[in-house]
């Protein structure tokens, strides 16, 4: 899972790219509120740490809503601490509070909110 920079737009450079007039409307209903622009950024940034196989940029306990138990099938990093998790290790999936899943150590833990 990725988090965007946030980057003010001016200190980002134009780049001119051609896309499908349908790849392009797929994008912006996708993008929703936060625009295609911002999502194709979002996309290249998630690409690049695949590839890299660097730790993702941390997220805050907060953002995490659910976790699910699972087994790491790739080397994965946690998202909150950017531990090492290992093939075949025991993890946690997060479910965060924009809807994605992102992986998690098993060290994650969540202290429960308190009641008023």
């Amino acid at each position: 899972m990725v988090n965007v920079r946030q980057v003010p737009t001016t200190e980002m450079q134009v780049t001119s790219i051609r896309l499908e007039q349908e790849l392009k409307d797929c994008l912006k209903e996708l993008a929703g509120h936060q625009g295609y622009q911002a999502l194709i950024r979002e996309i290249l940034w998630e690409y690049v740490q695949q590839r890299q196989q660097v730790p993702p940029r941390s997220l805050a306990a907060s953002q995490i809503r659910a976790t699910l138990t699972a087994i790491a099938q790739t080397t994965e990093y946690c998202a909150l601490s950017g531990q090492i998790i290992h093939p075949h290790e025991p993890m946690l999936l997060g479910l965060t509070s924009e809807g994605r899943l992102v992986p998690l150590s098993q060290s994650f833990e969540r202290e429960p909110a308190s009641i008023k």
